[in-house]
């Protein structure tokens, strides 16, 4: 198992628009094509004006057959399009459990069954 963790930096007074766009056209394609939220946040302290969410995948592979679907996707296509102009710059890490954490998601069934 491991996590995807995707951080927007947006420009200043966007988040709002952000994160509106994304629950009216991006989140439910989303949720059908990665499966697993972990969580969705945005920053209060520290740097500003950034956007963070994680997405769990069995492996590697899985995370790249499921965004591959996501990126051919028509409706994703045009939600990132009105999302662009937003963005500054954005990052994407993996990140592994320790090898004592167990995550609750790891025991729920898998979305793809």
């Amino acid at each position: 198992m491991l996590i995807e963790q995707r951080t927007y930096t947006l420009k200043p007074g966007t988040v709002r628009e952000y994160l509106a766009l994304y629950q009216s056209e991006g989140l439910d394609v989303q949720l059908r094509m990665l499966g697993r939220l972990v969580g969705y946040y945005s920053t209060e302290i520290g740097e500003l004006n950034q956007v963070v969410h994680q997405w769990a995948f069995s492996d590697l592979l899985e995370r790249q057959e499921r965004r591959a679907k996501l990126l051919a996707d028509p409706g994703f296509r045009a939600y990132v399009n009105k999302i662009l102009p937003l963005l500054l710059s954005q990052t994407s890490q993996i990140l592994l459990p320790a090898p004592f954490f167990q995550p609750v998601w790891m025991s729920l069934s898998d979305p793809r069954a």
